[in-house]
């Protein structure tokens, strides 16, 4: 296993209604990062396939109005399919730079959109996905839920890497499946770019005593189609999302950012040394568990409405 590893956090913007044109850019961002020499990039929520930041989709309570549908359409339009050229192009990129990429999309299934964070490992390709579990608030308008068929990791030369989305982060329970599956690289894609995420990321490394990586766009409203609903107002200038990406150690110390200034890519050198210097003294599935007292049962069946026999 390597000892040190250089990874990448990319805080860079979609074009929300354009996911071939967003996986172009991740292609690019890719590339730049390899000539950094990082090995892992991790990208924000809903970076293909968009995060529709002050929408409403039209529906007070009781109604839903003809403006929302339309919206939901459009929406379910420019979300990707697996099979789509977008994955296709990502999983080229990585395959011709070697690296492990995260990234977040809107995933079309059906009728129904879910955001994920698709996994990519080198010439092996689309290797898995996390559908989020709960989505936050109105989220839960426009997205399906995950089950817990889609909470994996993946073993790499330089970790264990899994992947918890948002709000997603504050979840005790899913927290802990990570931490007893040995995450050792903890990518958590986000759309919160408030000031109290990164000391929430800080917690999270010292709780796992992991490498945390959270990613968050730096979008404006220009970004934007002109009929987007925004609560934020249309001033092409607003910035709908301000960034705020970091990468932080297992025992707290912030590596990279955070940055709020615009679009970036964020480079920290991981020493994986440090993982077993933070669980010398709190392990949360080993030695600093109380099994005999909590005990946590996950079901990772996957649920579907319908099943044939």
């Amino acid at each position: 296993m390597t000892e040190k590893v250089r990874v990448a956090v990319a805080q860079i913007a979609a074009f929300p209604e354009d996911s071939v044109a967003t996986a172009e850019k991740v292609v690019a961002t890719l590339r730049e990062a390899a000539a950094e020499g990082a090995r892992l990039v991790v990208f924000p929520e809903a970076l293909l396939g968009g995060y529709p930041k002050g929408a409403s989709f039209g529906a007070p309570i009781g109604m839903r109005r003809p403006e929302g549908r339309e919206a939901y359409r459009r929406y379910h339009a420019a979300a990707i399919d697996l099979d789509g050229p977008e994955v296709e192009m990502i999983a080229a990129a990585t395959a011709e730079t070697g690296q492990f990429a995260v990234i977040g999309v809107i995933e079309r299934d059906g009728g129904t959109v879910y955001c994920t964070a698709l996994y990519f490992d080198g010439d092996k390709g689309l290797v898995g996905k996390h559908r989020k579990l709960m989505p936050t608030a109105a989220e839960r308008l426009i997205w399906g839920f995950g089950d817990g068929s889609t909470l994996p990791v993946f073993e790499t030369p330089f970790g264990t890497v899994g992947a918890v989305i948002c709000w997603e982060n504050y979840m005790p329970a899913l927290r802990m499946y990570m931490y007893h599956q040995g995450v050792t690289i903890y990518c958590a894609p986000t759309a919160d770019d408030r000031d109290t995420w990164v000391p929430s990321m800080q917690h999270i490394a010292m709780e796992g005593r992991c490498f945390v990586l959270t990613a968050c766009q730096h979008i404006t409203r220009k970004a934007y189609a002109a009929d987007h609903e925004s609560a934020l107002g249309d001033d092409p200038d607003q910035v709908m999302m301000r960034g705020g990406s970091a990468i932080i150690s297992p025992l707290g110390q912030v590596l990279a950012g955070p940055d709020f200034s615009g679009e970036t890519v964020l480079y920290a050198d991981l020493d994986r040394g440090d993982i077993a210097r933070g669980k010398y003294d709190f392990d949360a599935t080993g030695h600093y568990s109380r099994p005999d007292v909590f005990q946590l049962s996950v079901d990772t069946r996957p649920k579907r409405a319908v099943s044939t026999q």
